[in-house]
């Protein structure tokens, strides 16, 4: 592996291109066919491609894929130790609050617990863990005009209880 060449970090930096995206999350699983159970099963993420049991692409809408799961270095091994470095969790982004409402209802149906949900000002959230205990953020985000702001126009992002039975009913 070549080395980068050291660059002293700016105060001011120059923004990155405001067209970046996450493209994807890869995560190592200890049982393919049980993360798949979950993320397809449950959650309804489509299966675009699968090496045997060592590794698997899913994506919703046909993307070549949002999610890669593996077992190349972790098949059969135990969940992340709690207070280690490592992913917090990723966020599946839903496009409304009605498919927000939709992926609770799934987890319902499916018996999963949540960790937690949230009213965030900004989106509305729901926090769970995967078979592998990675921690799982599925949220919509509220329209930006309706973003909570301070007096001088600033983001004002809250954590406040997110009414479930109202979640349900949006759908």
């Amino acid at each position: 592996m070549s080395k980068l060449p050291v660059i002293e970090p700016q105060l001011t930096p120059r923004p990155i291109d405001p067209g970046v995206r996450i493209g994807h999350v890869h995560l190592k699983v200890a049982d393919l066919d049980r993360s798949l159970a979950f993320y397809n099963g449950v959650l309804g993420f489509e299966l675009i491609q699968r090496y045997g049991n060592r590794a698997a692409f899913i994506s919703a809408g046909g993307y070549h894929h949002h999610i890669g799961l593996n077992t190349w270095e972790s098949a059969g091994g135990p969940p992340p130790a709690p207070g280690a470095t490592g992913l917090y969790h990723l966020a599946i982004l839903y496009p409304t609050r009605a498919s927000l409402g939709d992926a609770l209802r799934r987890l319902v149906q499916a018996g999963i617990e949540l960790d937690g949900a949230s009213d965030h000002g900004v989106s509305e959230a729901l926090y769970l863990r995967d078979p592998d205990q990675n921690g799982i953020e599925l949220y919509w985000d509220r329209p930006e005009e309706q973003w909570p702001r301070n007096r001088n126009g600033e983001l004002a992002m809250i954590t406040e209880h997110l009414d479930l039975r109202s979640l349900l009913s949006a759908t």
